[in-house]
């Protein structure tokens, strides 16, 4: 008679680290801040180099979507929080080391930030545009003053909010397909290139249009060679983060990672970013709805397989005669 004797944690209720905690709200947010942030650099980073008449979509109009954007992204943040009336203590303190922290309060400054920065440009794009009250305009007047400290400000704070949404993820050390130091960049990249191709969808001009699909084929490519170095990571790491890797490599997230993430919405898109740079006439909505709905896949895979993958406990067997 064999009999196996199985010693784990989750006899117990409640202690199987495999649990989804976080909905759609969430990887919704990380894409949203992600879209705005790329949207924000690039506009800031062109106005200081003085192409506001040459990139007029990427520097002007891009910009007055981003407070919208980030509205809704941070209504799903707050649908998800559990205690919402207690949001606030977030302001209470700053931790240094807290990746949450970082967040709360680069989402405090860069929220008015765009909110000014779009407003700069509303008469630019609507030219009969109308404040109603007279105090508003000069407010915008006099801030415009500082208009090259105010881009300063946001590539600072884009490159944060970028970037740090992949920091978070990463902190936790109990989900092993999140704890590599690749997200952050993986997720700055990305949100790039989301806002490269927001541009790119609704500018008229060739040259911008040009412009921004050499950007976006660069950022494509360094986030294919991120997404490789992230899993060789892995793959050269411990068994538990084999096994996360394991999930994308024959496992239940396989399919669906790399057909639409990889495959549609990074593969595609530079395929048709190079025929179109090589003159082959191609609609410039196609690869940047491609490029936004891959960005879009790749938060709610990554949020989803993080939750999925978990510290593998260790069996023991005996055998009994």
């Amino acid at each position: 008679m064999k009999e196996v004797a199985i010693t784990s944690g989750r006899m117990n209720h409640g202690v199987d680290p495999l649990l989804h905690a976080w909905g759609w709200e969430i990887p919704l947010y990380l894409f949203l801040g992600g879209l705005v942030a790329g949207i924000l650099f690039f506009s800031a980073f062109f106005y200081l180099r003085h192409r506001e008449n040459v990139f007029t979509a990427a520097i002007k109009v891009a910009p007055l979507y981003t407070p919208v954007f980030l509205a809704i992204g941070l209504a799903a943040l707050f649908l998800d929080l559990s205690h919402k009336l207690y949001f606030w203590r977030l302001y209470t303190t700053i931790r240094w080391e807290s990746p949450m922290s970082w967040g709360a309060w680069t989402l405090l400054f860069i929220f008015p930030l765009s909110v000014i920065w779009a407003a700069f440009w509303v008469k630019d794009v609507y030219p009969n545009w109308d404040w109603k009250f007279p105090i508003i305009e000069k407010t915008i007047a006099w801030l415009a003053q500082f208009k090259k400290w105010f881009a300063w400000s946001l590539i600072l704070f884009s490159g944060i909010l970028g970037m740090y949404t992949g920091i978070l993820l990463s902190a936790f050390n109990a989900r092993p397909f999140w704890n590599t130091s690749i997200l952050g960049p993986l997720f700055l990249v990305s949100g790039l290139s989301t806002g490269a191709a927001f541009i790119l969808l609704i500018s008229r001009s060739e040259q911008e249009r040009h412009r921004f699909s050499q950007i976006d084929s660069f950022l494509i490519g360094t986030e294919l060679f991120l997404i490789i170095h992230m899993f060789m990571g892995f793959l050269a790491s411990t068994s538990v983060q084999i096994h996360a890797a394991e999930m994308f490599l024959g496992g239940p997230y396989t399919a669906i990672f790399w057909t639409f993430v990889v495959g549609i919405g990074l593969l595609l898109p530079l395929l048709i970013e190079i025929m179109e740079l090589r003159g082959v006439t191609v609609p410039a909505v196609i690869p940047a709805m491609l490029v936004l709905f891959g960005g879009l896949m790749l938060r709610f895979v990554v949020v989803d397989a993080g939750q999925s993958s978990r510290w593998l406990y260790k069996f023991m067997e005996q055998l009994v005669f």
